[in-house]
């Protein structure tokens, strides 16, 4: 009986330990993914000969305003856009596309990319946008769009409502 008593013990001990052991949670490094993210882009403009635009020092956003449009909008999070749009990774995969039907959208509730990007232009405008992945879908992947994608737009701005 004092043997079973012991065994108990020390599977409960033993489960006690495994239960306190340190959670190991992998640490995702954004600036270096960001670093990586920003060379791409970087060489993905040189390589295809993109001419024209700036790449934002603080975000690593590529832009380049094909067309300004015309308004004076000054956009909020709760400003509405409808745009046609293709979104493309750096492979040159569309991942996402209007098809040709403007699709509208809360500027506050699309990714961190467009909200910073869509401001550069008004009603008519057309933008190129060259996100990191960090403004995009980060570490997470879907089945369209793997992890760490910097991704490629090419955005008309239909109309706003502010």
């Amino acid at each position: 009986m004092t043997t079973i008593k012991n065994l108990l013990l020390f599977v409960c001990l033993a489960a006690c330990f495994t239960a306190c052991k340190k959670n190991e949670i992998e640490e995702f490094d954004y600036l270096a993914q960001f670093k990586k993210d920003t060379a791409a882009i970087n060489a993905f403009v040189k390589a295809n000969n993109i001419t024209g635009g700036t790449m934002h020092p603080e975000y690593g956003i590529y832009y380049k305003i094909i067309a300004p449009g015309t308004g004076n909008v000054s956009y909020k999070g709760s400003t509405k856009i409808t745009a046609e749009y293709t979104g493309r990774l750096l492979d040159g995969t569309v991942f996402d596309n209007s098809n040709g039907v403007p699709r509208t959208f809360e500027l506050g509730q699309v990714i961190a990319g467009w909200y910073f990007g869509i401001p550069l232009i008004q009603k008519g405008g057309q933008l190129r946008l060259i996100i990191p992945s960090y403004y995009a879908y980060g570490n997470t992947e879907s089945a369209r769009v793997p992890r760490n994608s910097p991704l490629d737009f090419d955005i008309t701005l239909i109309d706003l409502v502010p």
